[in-house]
């Protein structure tokens, strides 16, 4: 007790310099205040000039930015305003012209009473000329009747007999693209067209003395043609054909003269070099009306030209309302351009001046700041000295009244005493808080863990209710699979007995199969005969035109030397050079030399003033050598003759060209036959290949088409066949469809009735379709000539076919038809602003069916 109040007086000495020192640290703190005012204050005045002044020169800066973007903006609406104007302005001026231009191709339309429609078959070779037109550019021309047209219209006739079927040549400059052309109509799946290239025809030169004659022209002459090197193409058609005034003059020029020439009159009567005369008919005129279709069809072109640019037109003049916008933003962008100018003056007159002053007085006020800060500084440096010493003397008083203190429980001081004990009780109110988050944390898992186990013994007992749930399931399906067991063993044992009856009827098909094997391999070895005989035939029918044609040069030999055979039969005006009507038209010139041969072959040559050892030779060998005896005797008697008579020069060279002519013409005879031979048997083979594959389909559609018949009939007397009235080119005419309808007796196709000739017409697509195969069927409504009977057979087969062989997807009104469906779709209207069509699906093969078809 007396310890503590030496202490309590000890600690009473030490009272009053803690206490100045507090007063200093009042004072010390209230002068650090004052000069971090102060110095705050200077800061911000030098940092930081009036607000008013930075914001009114930023606002200037601004201004000026927005005046120069306005105006430069103002210049750009302008511009447009300009442009806009012009282009509306044109605009309405070639409307009028538009305007003007249509109402005279309309009227020439209708004068010309253009109400015809294009069929399909036009618009789609229109379409495949258009596009081979877009594949080639430059090398595809066009069609001959679209790049020429005859000078007047009296010609129109006369041309359209000489062009024939060139008139719809297709002309192209090479005949690589007339290849590739030709493979793009087949791709396109196109009918078949005719090339004209350019670069591989072979044209005689026009004859000049022609276009002499009087009363005639040459056809090529009353044709203008654009492009102008399309002229080889119009010479390869027209060749050296000339046209005549009437029939008569037509006849006259052909064959009045020493050569014969091929005419034409303006009613389009054609005379032939060979004397083949073909008369102008009804279609012919039909055909000619084209020329003047073709002004038409120019006069349609040239209407939807200017109706599609009377349409862009009208869209420039609909910019009327972009022009008055852009007048009306312009407007705009000027007004606020001059309050920009207004504004931009007012803050530099007015504004700016304020601010200038009122920095000035700014800046002479933080002038005054710099004595006053000095000041302050002095004076806290001097309290902070007060301070320390008072701090020292005070420390000295605390060790002097606790050094006993101290010293028991070995410490330095007071000082380092207080702050262990403050440090202690820190580390134990952590310590406290750990404990007591860890037991809240323990506490909170407790209660989680509880919660958990009420849980797992909720689910345990319900899955202890669902085990006995399914223990009951467990036995009513052990009773309802003994059931269907007996089911399925029922249904093996019948199962079982199809199994036998499908052996035995397969036993029967194969034993069918090993004869149609056989008969199959005995039409093979015919086959191989018949082409073996078909390959003798062609070279004895090669060796008999090589004969011929040897034959037909000796008779042209003899004719051109002036050497008179003995004759039985026939004249030697009837040996001929055989030279075609057209120089042109290879088709034409094989059969020219075809006549030929064949008049010659009705020449009999008289071999009665022979020798006898000329008439037993029979072998090769002996008439060469009796021909080369021969040739010996000839040449020794031309040279006897040479030597006898003085020789004329002019007539050896006159013979001597004519021989060369002759040699000429022979070759170039040779060479036709040759192409001639080749062609026919490139004939030959596409005509086999083509009788090969429709004969392919024909055998299987024919094959099938009975029985898909019968199936359709739900009747084993029905009976469908097919025949070609063609046999041996089955595809150049009709194919005969015959039925005959159950319990009914055969009657032509015209004559059954609606019913009949649907389920007929089914059973042929059908069979076509059993050859190959498509995906499925779109059946648009076949039912409607079908009454409730053929309905049920036609749906049923359909059924049936559909899970094996083909899908069906069939439009159908009648209920009798579409409950055999395996799903249905029905479209109705909804009614509204507008009619908007709905859709609603239905699976029918979720409810089995209540009449189920016996078959299944």
């Amino acid at each position: 007790m007396r310890e503590q109040q030496t202490i309590e007086k000890k600690l009473g000495k030490a009272a009053p310099y803690r206490l100045k020192e507090e007063v200093s640290n009042v004072w010390l703190s209230r002068g650090t205040v004052e000069l971090r005012s102060s110095n705050l204050t200077r800061s911000y005045l030098t940092r930081n000039p009036p607000f008013d002044l930075e914001k009114n020169q930023k606002r200037i800066e601004k201004l000026e930015d927005y005046i120069a973007t306005s105006r430069q903006s103002l210049d750009e609406q302008k511009r447009m305003e300009e442009e806009l104007t012009e282009e509306v302005e044109m605009a309405k001026r070639r409307i009028d012209e538009i305007n003007m231009e249509l109402n005279q191709v309309m009227e020439q339309l209708g004068d010309a009473r253009i109400d015809r429609q294009e069929n399909s078959r036009q618009q789609r070779k229109a379409e495949i000329m258009e596009s081979i037109k877009r594949l080639y550019p430059g090398s595809v021309y066009g069609r001959l009747i679209d790049l020429c047209q005859p000078t007047q219209k009296k010609y129109q006739i006369a041309v359209t007999k000489v062009l024939g079927k060139n008139m719809d040549a297709i002309i192209v400059d090479s005949e690589k693209t007339g290849r590739d052309c030709i493979q793009y109509i087949k791709e396109q799946r196109g009918e078949p067209e005719t090339f004209l290239p350019l670069d591989y025809l072979e044209v005689k030169p026009t004859d000049e003395k022609l276009r002499e004659l009087r009363g005639a022209k040459l056809v090529i002459d009353v044709i203008r043609y654009e492009p102008p090197h399309i002229k080889k193409a119009l010479q390869y058609a027209c060749g050296n054909a000339l046209v005549c005034e009437n029939v008569e003059d037509a006849r006259r020029i052909a064959f009045g003269g020493p050569y014969r020439h091929k005419t034409v009159a303006l009613d389009g009567t054609l005379f032939q070099k060979s004397g083949v005369i073909s008369g102008g008919a009804s279609d012919l005129k039909a055909k000619a009306r084209r020329w003047d279709e073709k002004a038409v069809d120019k006069l349609k072109e040239k209407k939807e030209k200017l109706t599609e640019e009377l349409k862009e037109q009208m869209k420039a003049k609909r910019k009327e309302a972009e022009l008055r916008q852009v007048q009306s933003q312009a407007h705009g962008l000027q007004m606020r351009l001059k309050y920009s100018q207004s504004d931009l003056e007012q803050t530099k007159t007015r504004h700016l001046s304020l601010n200038m002053q009122e920095k000035s007085k700014l800046e002479s006020e933080l002038a005054n700041f710099g004595p006053r800060i000095n000041d302050i500084k002095r004076i806290i440096q001097s309290r902070e000295r007060e301070i320390t010493d008072l701090r020292d003397r005070m420390n000295l008083v605390e060790d002097e009244v606790f050094v006993d203190f101290c010293e028991e429980i070995g410490v330095r001081n007071i000082r380092e005493f207080e702050e262990e004990k403050v440090k202690r009780q820190n580390e134990i109110a952590k310590k406290r808080l750990e404990f007591e988050t860890q037991k809240t944390r323990l506490g909170i898992q407790l209660d989680y863990e509880k919660n958990q186990l009420k849980e797992d013994q909720e689910k345990v007992m319900m899955w202890e209710q669902t085990v006995k749930k399914d223990e009951a399931e467990i036995e009513r399906l052990k009773k309802e699979e003994h059931r269907h067991m007996k089911i399925i063993d029922e249904t093996m044992a019948q199962l079982q007995d199809l199994k036998n009856q499908h052996l035995t009827k397969k036993s029967e098909v194969n034993d069918k199969n090993h004869e149609m094997e056989e008969i199959r391999k005995k039409l093979g070895g015919a086959n191989k005969e018949l082409t073996q005989l078909q390959k003798e035939v062609t070279a004895i029918e090669t060796k008999l035109e090589q004969k011929r044609s040897d034959r037909h040069n000796l008779l042209q030999a003899c004719k051109m030397q002036d050497i008179r055979l003995p004759l039985r039969s026939g004249t030697m005006d009837d040996i001929s050079q055989g030279e075609g009507s057209s120089q042109t038209d290879e088709s034409s010139s094989q059969r020219t030399s075809s006549s030929v041969l064949a008049k010659e072959a009705l020449i009999e040559i008289d071999y009665s003033n022979l020798s006898e050892d000329l008439k037993d030779a029979l072998s090769e060998e002996e008439i060469k050598a009796e021909t080369n005896t021969l040739q010996q005797r000839l040449n020794e008697q031309q040279s006897i003759l040479q030597r006898i008579s003085a020789p004329n020069m002019k007539a050896m060279e006159k013979l001597e060209s004519v021989r060369d002519k002759f040699q000429e013409t022979s070759d170039e005879f040779e060479a036709a036959r040759k192409r001639a031979k080749k062609a026919k048997q490139a004939f030959e083979q596409i005509k086999k290949e083509r009788f090969d594959r429709f004969n392919t389909c024909f055998e299987s559609v024919a094959t099938n088409i009975d029985e898909i018949y019968k199936a359709l009939s739900r009747n084993s007397s029905a009976q469908a066949f097919l025949g070609p009235e063609n046999p041996e080119e089955p595809y150049l005419d009709g194919i005969n469809y015959n039925c005959v309808a159950p319990g009914k007796r055969f009657r032509p196709m015209d004559n059954l009735s609606g019913g009949e000739k649907t389920v007929a017409a089914l059973a042929l697509l059908f069979a076509i379709h059993s050859y190959k195969p498509a995906p499925f069927f779109v059946l648009d409504e076949i039912d409607a000539a079908l009454d409730n009977t053929n309905i049920g057979k036609v749906a049923n087969y359909i059924k049936d076919q559909s899970v094996q062989n083909f899908q069906a997807i069939v439009i159908s009104l009648k209920e009798e038809f579409y409950t055999k469906a395996d799903s249905l779709i029905g479209v109705y209207p909804e009614q509204g602003d507008c009619v908007i069509s709905k859709v609603l699906t239905f699976d029918l093969s979720q409810y089995p069916d209540a009449n189920p078809n016996p078959n299944e």
